[in-house]
C-alpha cells in the first residue's frame, strides 16, 4: 500500500506540473480546423484513335450494362458508364460525344418503361441530354442497333415497338426528327450523311434516303438466301462512302456500296482466298471446315482495306462459336494475307482506324487483349475487363 501511494502522489505531481505549464482552461494542443470539402470533376483529355469504347451487356444481370471508355495504349480503364438493359453506344465520327441507347422501367423491373438516348461528354461522362425514343430495339446489343451519319448529324435508333421502324434524331436538337417505317427490315448501315441501309427478311436490302420531312425508300432484289446461308448483322461497313462487307455464314464477302441505289458486287470465299475449297451452306451442314463466327466477327481497316474476321473449325450452324483464330484479307485481291493465332478462342475483333492500328479481342472469362496490328503480338492484357464483351467503338468507324 505504502509503494502505490507514493506512485500515486508521484502522477499527481506531474499532472499538476502540466497543468502549471498551460493557460488557464486551454488544451494541450489545439483542436483541428476540419478544412471544407470541395467536389470537382476530373477530365479526361481528347478522345485520339486509341481511346476506344467497350460495350459489356452482363448478360447474367442485365440491367446492369455498362460502356467501359478505354485507353488502348497504356491498357488502362479511364472510366465507365450505365447502358441499361441490352444498351447500345456510338460514339461522333470526330468524338465530340458519345450516346448510349437504354431501357429503363419506373419500379426497376416493371413499371413505366423508358427508352432513352443519352448523349454523353467525352472528357467529362456527364450526361449532356437525355432524350426520351419512342421505342427501341431490345432484343440483343448490336453494333447497328445504333449508329450515326459520316458528319454526326443524325443518329439512327433501330426499333420493334411495335412495327420494326428507325427513329432518325438530330443530334443539334436532339429529337426525333422522323421515323422511317421498316417492316420485314431491321439494323442500319449509314451512308454518308444522306440515310442508311437496313437488312430485310427475303434477303434483299432497303436503301431510306432522309428527306426534310420524309424518307424515300428503295429495295434492292434478293442477294443471298437467308435459309441456306444468311450474312451475320456485324458485316462491316464505312459510313462515309457505304462500302460494306456482308459476310455469310459460310463465308461468302459480298461487297457491296451502299446508297440510294445500293450495288452490290459478287461475292468471294474467304476459304478460297486461303487457298481452301470453298465452305458448304445449309444444303450440306455437316462439312467441317474453317468458318466465321462471333458476335462482333469482322472488323474492317477503311484506309489499308483489310478485312479481319474471326475464324474457327466448325459444320455450317457454328456461326456463334468464337474465333480460334483471326484471318487479315485484302478486300481488292480477295487473297488472305495473315493468320493470327489467338491465346483463347475471340467472340469479337475490333481495330482502330489510324496509321498504325490496334486490334481487340476477348476471351470468355472477360479478359480484354490489345494487339499490335504491325508485329501481330499482344501490347496489352487487360484481365477481367467486363463479364460479356460483345463489341468496341473506336474513333472514326
Amino acid at each position: 500500500m505504502r509503494f502505490l501511494s507514493r506512485k500515486l502522489a508521484g502522477m499527481t505531481a506531474l499532472l499538476l506540473a502540466g497543468a502549471a505549464l498551460t493557460p488557464c482552461g486551454k488544451a494541450l494542443a489545439d483542436d483541428p480546423v476540419l478544412q471544407t470539402e470541395e467536389s470537382d470533376i476530373i477530365k479526361l483529355s481528347p478522345v485520339t484513335p486509341h481511346r476506344i469504347l467497350v460495350q459489356d451487356p452482363v448478360g447474367h444481370h442485365a440491367k446492369d450494362g455498362r460502356v467501359y471508355v478505354v485507353d488502348a495504349d497504356q491498357g488502362k480503364l479511364l472510366g465507365m458508364v450505365q447502358a441499361a438493359y441490352n444498351g447500345n453506344v456510338v460514339q461522333d465520327p470526330k468524338g465530340r460525344a458519345f450516346y448510349v441507347g437504354e431501357t429503363v422501367w419506373s419500379r426497376g423491373n416493371r413499371g413505366d418503361r423508358a427508352d432513352l438516348l443519352a448523349t454523353y461528354d467525352p472528357q467529362t461522362l456527364e450526361i449532356t441530354n437525355d432524350e426520351v425514343l419512342p421505342g427501341r430495339a431490345l432484343v440483343t446489343p448490336k453494333k447497328n442497333d445504333l449508329t450515326i451519319s459520316h458528319d454526326g448529324g443524325r443518329v439512327y435508333v433501330y426499333d420493334m415497338v411495335p412495327t420494326n421502324a428507325v427513329h432518325v434524331v438530330d443530334t443539334a436538337t436532339h429529337k426525333v426528327a422522323i421515323n422511317v417505317g421498316l417492316p420485314g427490315c431491321a439494323l442500319t448501315y449509314p451512308w454518308g450523311n444522306a440515310g442508311f441501309t437496313s437488312i430485310c427478311a427475303d434477303g434483299s436490302l432497303a436503301n431510306v434516303s432522309i428527306g426534310a420531312d420524309k424518307a424515300d425508300i428503295t429495295h434492292t432484289k434478293p442477294f443471298f438466301d437467308p435459309e441456306k446461308d444468311a450474312v451475320f448483322e456485324h458485316s462491316p461497313s464505312h459510313s462515309e462512302d457505304g462500302k460494306t462487307y456482308f459476310i455469310s455464314y459460310s463465308g461468302l464477302v459480298y461487297p457491296a456500296t451502299l446508297s440510294a441505289h445500293t450495288v452490290i458486287d459478287k461475292p468471294w470465299s474467304i476459304q478460297e482466298a486461303a487457298g481452301m475449297k470453298a465452305a458448304t451452306n445449309a444444303d450440306s451442314p455437316f462439312t467441317v471446315t474453317w468458318r466465321p463466327g462471333g458476335w462482333q466477327l469482322a472488323a474492317l481497316h477503311y484506309a489499308s482495306g483489310h478485312l479481319y474476321v474471326a475464324m474457327h473449325q466448325g459444320t455450317f450452324w457454328t456461326h456463334k462459336v468464337a474465333g480460334s483464330e483471326i484471318w487479315e484479307l485484302d478486300v481488292a485481291t480477295h487473297k488472305l494475307l495473315r493468320r493470327i493465332k489467338l491465346p483463347k478462342p475471340s467472340s469479337m475483333v475490333g481495330v482502330t482506324q489510324d496509321a498504325n492500328p490496334l486490334l481487340f479481342t476477348d476471351d470468355e472469362a472477360g479478359d480484354f487483349f490489345i494487339w499490335d496490328l504491325k508485329s501481330g503480338k499482344i501490347v496489352h492484357t487487360m484481365k477481367h475487363l467486363g463479364d460479356d464483351l460483345y463489341f468496341t467503338v473506336a474513333l472514326g468507324e
